[in-house]
């Protein structure tokens, strides 16, 4: 590693992102791997590239702070209900079996989605919201409302 490379990776703060909220809806199926009344907190990818801006932006005051990035925290079954208010159309929740991401994403996504389901995890978003409060964090509905779903086949 470079020491300007060293030098930043000592400097920039760190932030885990949980799980991408994301366009895997094409027929009508939202699937996870965990139960559908399974809460976790989810993070839409403009939130992540809004906050990393500000940061980048004012790094003296970010300097070696640590974020756990989320703009919502919901079920599969709220975000179910939160697609058909928004799209009009019928969703089902399909849970992915751990052997089937296992053999997609290898071992350490079946470990990391078993902690998911026997811990969970909920990031304090009004702290969040706080410490950023030029960013305008999208909740899944405002999300879900910012997409176009012309192309479902429901």
């Amino acid at each position: 590693m470079s020491a300007s490379a060293q030098r930043f990776s000592r400097l920039s703060p760190s932030w885990r992102t949980l799980y991408f909220i994301k366009e895997q809806l094409a027929k009508g199926i939202y699937a996870a791997a965990l139960p559908p009344a399974r809460a976790l907190a989810q993070v839409a990818v403009a939130d992540i590239g809004a906050v990393a801006v500000r940061v980048l932006e004012d790094a003296g005051r970010f300097t070696g702070k640590r974020f756990d990035l989320a703009s919502d925290e919901l079920t599969g079954n709220e975000a179910m209900a939160i697609l058909a208010r928004v799209t009009g159309r019928p969703f089902s929740y399909d849970q992915v079996p751990l052997d089937v991401i296992r053999q997609r994403m290898g071992e350490d996504a079946v470990k990391m989605y078993e902690w998911f389901e026997r811990v969970g995890f909920a990031v304090d978003r009004a702290a969040l919201r706080r410490e950023f409060p030029d960013v305008t964090f999208h909740d899944f509905e405002s999300w879900t409302k910012t997409q176009n779903w012309s192309g479902l086949h429901v």
